[in-house]
């Protein structure tokens, strides 16, 4: 009887060894998954933050200048739009129709910079000008110029495309009339600082002889369906008879105005000019100040809360 006890005993132990060895390899084995699926929990956060604040800079990749882009848009940061593409296109472009005729009832002042740039990105040659947009008593718009130092640029010189593309590219405004010489692509609905926007490429469907055309990409606000920024250049670059004739990539930035409508307020360029004997660096500053209606002062600025930030250094 008690070797039959003793050989119990010896069983129950052996029992609970292997029961206890089953658990510890069940400990085991859960630890790496509990461990892996912590990893998780914790680094989704912050991947998700990465996306969200790549998307939110859609100015810094930029299409390329030669054509508008093949690649596929990416998936969408704030969803897809509510309302169908074309007709998001065809409002927005009505929007714009409206604001290009407000814009042309107010005076403004507008200073232009650009400079050339020598191989350590120190100024080597400056072109200045401040002109003043104003009425007549008769009430005829017209530019008056009001400081033009002696330019020092060596390198470049100004064409009057180069004028004509500061008055109607760079403030690039995107009419119902001027829709259906452009290519007009969805891609994307974005986060930009603090409003959100869709985005769209833009390209000219042809260039025709002796005409102007923007092409890159533009962000209309998702509420008021205007033009809030674009990014992009004027074409086509221009060689002919030995002139060669090549125009720098721009981004301008809108305000809202008065509460109706976004009014460009900055343009900055900071790009390489390439001409056959040589490329030049440049840099290029655009600012639109001092809006006002015609008899009326408007103070920019008074719908900030809705404002597209400048770059961090507006100089």
């Amino acid at each position: 009887m008690a070797d039959i006890q003793i050989r119990k005993a010896a069983n129950q132990r052996r029992r609970a060894s292997v029961i206890l060895l089953a658990c510890l390899a069940v400990f085991l084995a859960f630890l790496p998954l509990a461990a892996r699926q912590q990893e998780l929990a914790g680094s989704a956060p912050a991947g998700a933050k990465t996306q969200s604040n790549s998307q939110s800079r859609p100015g810094d990749t930029a299409p390329a200048q030669n054509g508008p882009s093949s690649a596929a848009p990416q998936s969408s940061t704030l969803g897809p739009p509510t309302l169908p593409i074309d007709e998001i296109i065809q409002k927005f472009a009505a929007r714009e129709a409206e604001f290009k005729t407000e814009r042309d009832n107010f005076t403004y002042t507008q200073t232009f910079t650009i400079q050339t740039l020598d191989s350590s990105g120190r100024p080597d040659g400056e072109y200045t000008m401040t002109s003043e947009i104003v009425f007549t008593p008769a009430g005829k718009r017209f530019e008056r110029v009001t400081y033009a130092p002696a330019p020092t640029l060596d390198r470049i010189s100004l064409s009057q495309q180069d004028l004509d593309d500061l008055e109607h590219v760079q403030p690039f405004v995107l009419t119902t009339s001027e829709l259906p010489k452009y290519n007009v692509k969805y891609v994307d609905h974005v986060q930009l600082d603090e409003l959100s926007a869709y985005e769209f490429e833009v390209a000219p469907k042809t260039l025709e002889k002796n005409q102007r055309y923007f092409q890159g990409r533009v962000w209309v606000e998702d509420k008021d369906l205007e033009i809030v920024k674009s990014d992009g250049k004027a074409v086509p670059d221009i060689r002919k008879g030995g002139q060669e004739n090549v125009f720098p990539r721009f981004e301008t930035f809108r305000e809202n105005v008065e509460g109706h409508f976004w009014f460009p307020t900055y343009t900055r360029s900071n790009d390489v000019l390439h001409f056959s004997g040589e490329s030049v660096p440049i840099r290029m500053v655009v600012k639109y100040e001092n809006y006002k209606r015609f008899g009326v002062t408007v103070k920019i600025g008074a719908g900030k809360e809705k404002q597209v930030p400048p770059p961090d250094e507006k100089k």
